[in-house]
């Protein structure tokens, strides 16, 4: 694989002067991308799967994403946004109940699907080191940026000091979850988040441990 497979095709179809791109099949798109990238991996995926998936032309994908590695990152972005609406973060009057609620269930092939698909965006990086500030805005901040509201909430209840390094803080458990998935290709489920929230980030703001975290990590 060379770096030629992140470039566009050269035969590149320009939208007529002064027409407003159509985007309303993006997410259609994306999904599309992310199924294939899942199936084949990001080395076996192409451009033209992706088209073919979403019944889209080739064009119209080469115009809003230049390259194979842009169109999986706005697609891993999706994703992730998918995951977490800002608007309807949790608020149970404590900084681990918000926590602990912000974890969401998910099946078993819901979660084969995203290791095969943080598998492919490894992939990815390793051939497109130049992605990787990007792949962190997509994987990891959308997390960090939910525990930053929660933790400002817990500082202005007066639950935790308002000197606490939430900047830091709040990358802990979405690094070390993006760690594990694209490092050691290990699914995220319950009971590691609840080992980071309890072992980690609650002991780090100076609420120490739970003394009973049994019934969470069952």
């Amino acid at each position: 694989m060379t770096q030629l497979d992140l470039e566009a095709d050269t035969t590149e179809h320009p939208s007529k002067l002064g027409r407003k791109r159509d985007h309303t099949r993006d997410p259609e798109i994306l999904d599309a991308a992310l199924e294939v990238l899942a199936e084949t991996g990001y080395d076996g995926m192409t451009i033209d799967m992706v088209a073919a998936r979403a019944k889209a032309g080739k064009a119209t994908l080469y115009r809003r994403w230049p390259s194979k590695g842009e169109l999986v990152i706005d697609a891993v972005a999706c994703m992730k946004k998918g995951d977490i609406d800002y608007s309807q973060l949790p608020d149970t009057g404590t900084l681990r109940g918000d926590l602990l609620a912000m974890i969401k269930p998910h099946s078993i092939e819901d979660g084969e699907k995203k290791l095969q698909i943080m598998a492919g965006l490894m992939s990815m990086l390793s051939r497109a080191p130049e992605l990787a500030e990007a792949a962190n805005a997509a994987i990891v901040e959308p997390r960090a940026t939910a525990n930053r509201i929660l933790m400002r909430r817990a500082i202005d209840r007066g639950e935790i000091a308002a000197d606490c390094d939430i900047e830091t803080l709040s990358l802990i458990s979405p690094s070390m979850a993006a760690y594990r998935v694209l490092i050691l290709r290990k699914p995220v489920d319950r009971k590691f988040l609840v080992s980071l929230i309890d072992g980690v980030l609650l002991p780090a703001v100076g609420l120490g441990r739970p003394n009973d975290t049994r019934r969470e990590e069952g």
